[in-house]
């Protein structure tokens, strides 16, 4: 593939750019909030901020560099419409960026795309068609589209407008926290990762900038280290946000020169997140958008403060919320599935269920079993399924249980 830079698609963003695109955004994306958070901060020993971009329109940051692309095209391309390929934030994106605009949107999503997302794209006037079961065969879709009509494709991240708009993320991050050391940004096709690196390593070189990709679909780490956007075999990862096989080569080249490090987390790790997110910071984000929090929960003191992890997106579906939600509990040691002998008589389960009520912890379920080799005549073998503080109290409930004589295996 060769030098991505030295390609002819491969066209370079400047400062200017940026600089250029946030006049174009300044009535239509807003400054979001950054808020501190103290619980990060203690876990780092340093100040923590968190840039709320689940709370920009349409609840991600794909807004800023949607609109700076569709701004910019001419009369003649606006008459034919725009097309583009999304699991559902640069969807959310295009489509309302060409209502602002009175442009016609058309949008392919994967299946099995958010539903939320899918019905937000709609509310936002865009027309949209299921196709495919991945980003990039959407992503193929919508090309054949734009060549059979005429439409102007809207690439999610490969271009230099959409760097651009993302990179006005950079430039706010900056003038809200003038003394930022460490930048975490949410990584998949690596158009915001771009604009960032960009922007900060312009103005601010000492800063460092980290990428966090989903392990399940990591294309940058080896993509940095072969040189040139190297494709995936196979993707699985619950967030759909930054699921994307190949970088592309306009932000790839960007994120090579100006990036410090790209680095992976697990879902389990994404799950943790997303539930402190939902429970200290009382923010609700998407699991891509938690990919930054994710990375410092894991290594808190790999990062310099004053650190700033960006959170992209806050689009999430709430069926999906409560199965994370439930998947951080129990990765975070919240969950204690037990087997309790207990003897066959009236009463007997009452007074286990006492004992473990007694010890703080929630029954969430609760199944008989009185027949297994295991057992004698007169037990019954009781699964437990309960919530707990953490590791720390289950440990407590389970010596609680057996001081009172259960016989108990996790």
């Amino acid at each position: 593939m060769g030098d991505p830079a030295a390609q002819p698609n491969a066209q370079r963003v400047s400062l200017a750019d940026v600089e250029a695109a946030r006049e174009l955004i300044r009535d239509v994306a807003i400054v979001t909030p950054m808020e501190q958070s103290r619980w990060l901060s203690a876990i780092v020993d340093g100040q923590v901020w968190l840039k709320c971009e689940n709370l920009q329109r349409t609840g991600s940051f794909k807004i800023r560099g949607g609109y700076v692309r569709i701004s910019r095209l001419t009369p003649e391309e606006r008459a034919r419409g725009v097309v583009a390929a999304s699991a559902g934030n640069h969807a959310q994106g295009v489509a309302l960026a060409a209502q602002l605009l009175g442009i016609r949107s058309t949008v392919f999503m994967p299946e099995g795309a958010p539903i939320p997302k899918e019905r937000a794209t709609r509310a936002y006037g865009a027309d949209v068609v299921f196709e495919g079961a991945v980003l990039e065969e959407s992503l193929a879709a919508a090309r054949r589209f734009a060549d059979e009509t005429g439409a102007v494709l809207i690439h999610p991240f490969d271009h230099v407008d959409i760097v651009a708009g993302q990179g006005t993320l950079g430039l706010e991050v900056l003038e809200q926290v003038p003394d930022v050391q460490t930048v975490l940004v949410p990584t998949g096709g690596g158009g915001l990762l771009a604009g960032v690196a960009l922007v900060i390593k312009e103005k601010r070189p000492d800063v460092r900038v980290v990428g966090v990709q989903a392990a399940g679909a990591a294309a940058y780490p080896d993509s940095l280290r072969r040189g040139e956007p190297v494709r995936l075999e196979s993707m699985k990862t619950m967030a759909d946000g930054i699921a994307v096989g190949v970088p592309g080569p306009i932000p790839f080249a960007e994120v090579r020169d100006h990036c410090d490090e790209v680095r992976t987390v697990s879902e389990e790790s994404l799950s943790r997140a997303l539930l402190a997110l939902v429970e200290r910071a009382k923010m609700v984000v998407e699991p891509a958008g938690a990919a930054g929090v994710a990375a410092l929960l894991d290594t808190p003191h790999d990062f310099r403060a004053p650190v700033v992890a960006v959170l992209s997106g806050g689009n999430i579906d709430p069926l999906l919320l409560g199965k994370v939600i439930r998947h951080g509990m129990a990765a975070a040691g919240r969950y204690l599935n037990l087997h309790v002998t207990i003897p066959d008589s009236p009463g007997g389960l009452a007074r286990l269920l006492t004992e473990v009520g007694a010890s703080g912890a929630n029954v969430l379920e609760v199944m008989h079993e009185r027949i297994s080799p295991q057992l004698l005549l007169d037990e019954v073998e009781v699964q437990l399924q309960l919530e707990t503080r953490g590791p720390q109290h289950s440990e407590q409930v389970l010596a609680r249980l057996r001081e009172r004589g259960y016989r108990v295996l996790e």
